[in-house]
């Protein structure tokens, strides 16, 4: 048995501590983030499981990297405002409001607000593709959308 504790006024679950979000910035175009960290509340070394959750919280004014992969992602948001930018939508997101992200699709996490982070649950498979920079085609889309030009960069 897995139990974590939580403590609603820390918002943080016992013994788990935040981890990088990414190594390095990001050097490739789109790839680089700010303000983002992560925790993992459970693990195949933790859980008889082929799946880890994870749990971010973005800073206002944080972003996450502008990527795409094959794994899709279910966020379920626990704290704070935020916006996602997936393919051409961007999307405002608030407390428990849940988001599909479908494989091979370009997203962004973004924090918003100016008080408290926004925060996620993001549950993926034990086994997953590496996050891989946008091409051309879909940079130049994203950045010819007015819906969604300034969440790219």
């Amino acid at each position: 048995m897995h139990l974590l504790s939580f403590d609603p006024r820390a918002f943080r679950w016992s013994g788990i501590g935040p981890s990088d979000y990414k190594s390095g910035s990001g050097d490739v175009r789109g790839m680089s983030w700010t303000g983002v960290s992560r925790w993992v509340l459970a693990s195949p070394e933790t859980v008889a499981a082929d799946y880890e959750l994870r749990y971010f919280e973005i800073e206002p004014g944080g972003y996450s990297s502008l990527e795409k992969h094959r794994h899709v992602h279910f966020v379920v948001v626990l704290r704070g405002h935020g916006r996602a930018l997936v393919g051409e939508h961007v999307h405002d997101l608030s407390p428990f409001d849940a988001l599909h992200v479908p494989a091979l699709t370009p997203h962004r996490w973004l924090g918003e607000g100016d008080i408290e982070p926004f925060g996620f649950l993001c549950p993926v498979d034990r086994e997953r593709d590496r996050p891989q920079p946008l091409d051309d085609g879909e940079w130049d889309r994203l950045r010819a959308n007015p819906a969604t030009a300034r969440y790219v960069f």
